[in-house]
């Protein structure tokens, strides 16, 4: 395997990570451990240490066994890596699986380990992006090398995608990509990524959720204009009471559920998983009632709207002119139109708004040949999965691709044990991923890669 980057130093209570020897899933451990080691925070706003080094670790992994794999930059230092294994059958669909290099921030005065050591302990892998997602990106890294040690490959071309800048707004990755190398991705009709594949047990059942979609993403900011003056006198177009008034309005909005077909999917599979019925006029009850299955849904069943952001003014006595708010808006596939609607009814005529990152829902088939293909190979390794679509909160770089024609489904398979938090590992302290689940995930990524 190539060089590592340099690791902090061991501890008597860290364990080593299992020698690779050839068996895709211990060297994913090695892989991700690896990964981990290479910082790549992304703070947001285009201010993030650079993706290349951890690019350039990815690309001779994939050199190694005869991938001529291409390094990218959107900017100095903000790497891709962009790769095409030909396929046995040229008229085949090509098919793409797509990761993101970059990770959220970590505080190390708040984790048991340092969030960059990429320390085994206790059976897991621990560090900042083991689940978001270098423990994925070592899966597909760990299985594709092995399936071309042994001289197997897919049917269609395997596009691979290791990506900048995701936990953002994928302008240095994703969106960068999919505008100036689109050739990587001709032929490309489908997709593989993050936030999906994962065990959740609850009520006697394990579930697999796979990602057959996402909420579209609506950034605004909202911007209040009013005459300036004395803050002493009347200031009947006060331009921050104006700005103040609309965001309490669409904080206090309760926006009504709607039981999309992705959603209809979901709750359907989880009834008969769990072996009981969902009341859909009670979602929010029943959100509760199903724990850790219930949080599949909870935020996925409505659309929303949160302030995040205030500005205005620049001295108490002084009543500006103008006030601005932020708002992270997020709406299911096929409701942009009416989110759209209802976010301008709530500001009302004296508040603007513009985009800051808008990006369509993108939605995969929950009933299609590949969700089938997904669920089968979760359910050969694993004869008590029950696979279910979701459809996915927040987002992903999935909607850079949608909007090039590619559909991607939320697939990075892990079992885990009843006691891991899973949601709460992502962007969490403490952030790690088990040993033995990323080992899981090599085998089942190359019974669902014997498919394409």
């Amino acid at each position: 395997m190539t060089r590592r980057p340099d690791a902090t130093a061991e501890t008597a209570e860290t364990e080593t990570a299992p020698a690779p020897d050839g068996d895709p899933g211990a060297e994913a451990a090695a892989i991700c451990a690896d990964l981990i080691r290479f910082d790549t925070t992304n703070r947001g706003e285009g201010v993030a240490l650079p993706e290349r080094p951890a690019a350039e670790h990815v690309a001779a992994l994939l050199d190694e066994v005869g991938v001529a794999a291409e390094i990218v930059e959107s900017a100095p230092g903000r790497a891709s890596v962009l790769a095409r294994i030909p396929g046995t059958d040229p008229s085949h669909p090509a098919f793409l699986v797509h990761g993101h290099l970059d990770v959220v921030p970590a505080d190390a005065s708040d984790w048991t380990v340092p969030p960059f050591s990429g320390e085994v302990r206790d059976g897991c892998v621990w560090g900042r992006g083991a689940v978001d997602m270098k423990g994925s990106l070592a899966m597909t890294l760990a299985t594709v090398r092995a399936r071309l040690r042994a001289g197997r490959r897919t049917r269609g071309d395997l596009v691979l995608a290791f990506l900048a800048d995701e936990e953002c707004t994928g302008e240095y990755g994703s969106r960068y990509v999919a505008r100036e190398h689109r050739g990587y991705f001709e032929g490309c009709a489908e997709a593989i990524s993050e936030s999906g594949g994962f065990s959740v047990e609850e009520g006697g059942a394990r579930i697999y959720p796979v990602a057959t979609g996402e909420r579209g993403t609506a950034w605004m900011r909202l911007t209040a204009r009013g005459t300036a003056g004395h803050g002493s006198k009347p200031a009947p177009d006060n331009a921050v009471a104006e700005i103040a008034h609309a965001v309490s309005r669409i904080a206090s909005y309760r926006w009504p559920v709607r039981l999309t077909p992705g959603v209809r999917a979901l709750l359907d599979g989880l009834a008969d998983a769990l072996g009981t019925t969902i009341d859909h006029d009670r979602l929010d009850e029943e959100a509760a009632r199903l724990g850790r299955a219930g949080h599949l849904f909870a935020g996925t069943v409505r659309n929303s709207a949160n302030p995040t952001r205030l500005e205005a003014g620049y001295k108490v006595n002084v009543v500006p002119g103008t006030a601005s708010a932020q708002v992270d808006g997020r709406y299911l596939p096929g409701t942009g139109e009416e989110f759209l609607e209802t976010i301008d009814r709530l500001l009302g005529p004296k508040v603007a708004r513009e985009f800051i990152n808008h990006e369509e829902a993108p939605a995969a088939d929950p009933a299609g040949a590949t969700f089938a293909a997904l669920a089968g190979s979760l359910r050969a390794e694993d004869p008590l999965a029950r696979p279910v679509p979701y459809v996915m909160a927040g987002g992903t770089d999935a909607k850079s691709f949608n909007a090039i024609g590619i559909t991607s489904f939320g697939f990075a398979p892990l079992r885990l044990g009843p006691d891991l938090d899973y949601f709460g590992m992502f962007h969490g302290v403490d952030e790690r991923v088990p040993v033995d689940g990323l080992a899981f995930g090599t085998r089942v990524l190359d019974r669902f890669l014997d498919t394409r």
